[in-house]
């Protein structure tokens, strides 16, 4: 039985943070699912298409990296497609907090997830998808903070 991981979130846009978590999460499973999930009451920057082909074209080299989308619960996506552990990158302490009682529900819904939580490394703790976007939405270089298959996406 493979070990299938989710990656989850909006990923609007992929930063050089998630890809930290991304790479350092790849030698674990046998399969990692970046799955963006789509939230009707959330307005993003970026289409889903773009940030399903920023992904894709970040990871075209790594065969077990995978993107999807998902409505609903991401517990219930996991248990749709056999993932048995969620990734979930930390930043901070105030992340932890967030995210914990998350993990704790998502255990209660389904057993058998495991959330696996990974530090980022020191050099990308300040980045977030919502402070990339402000900084871009005002003619801001966010080159350095996303990667760069992305910002050339971005730019064609």
């Amino acid at each position: 039985m493979s070990k299938i991981a989710v990656f989850p979130g909006s990923f609007d846009p992929i930063t050089t943070g998630h890809i930290d978590i991304l790479q350092r999460a790849v030698p674990l499973f046998d399969e990692i699912i970046v799955a963006i999930g789509i939230n009707s009451q959330k307005k993003y920057l970026f289409s889903l298409e773009d940030r399903l082909a920023f992904i894709e074209a970040t990871f075209e080299d790594e065969p077990k990296v995978k993107t999807a989308t998902y409505k609903g619960l991401t517990v219930n996506f996991c248990k749709d497609i056999g993932a048995k552990y969620l990734v979930r990158g930390l930043r901070s302490n105030l992340d932890f907090e967030y995210e914990k009682p998350i993990a704790q529900l998502n255990s209660d819904l389904h057993n058998a997830i495991e959330t696996i939580f990974l530090i980022t490394q020191p050099q990308y703790g300040h980045i977030s998808s919502t402070i990339i976007r402000e900084i871009y939405k005002n003619d801001g270089d966010i080159s350095q903070f996303i990667p760069e298959a992305a910002w050339k996406l971005m730019n064609s």
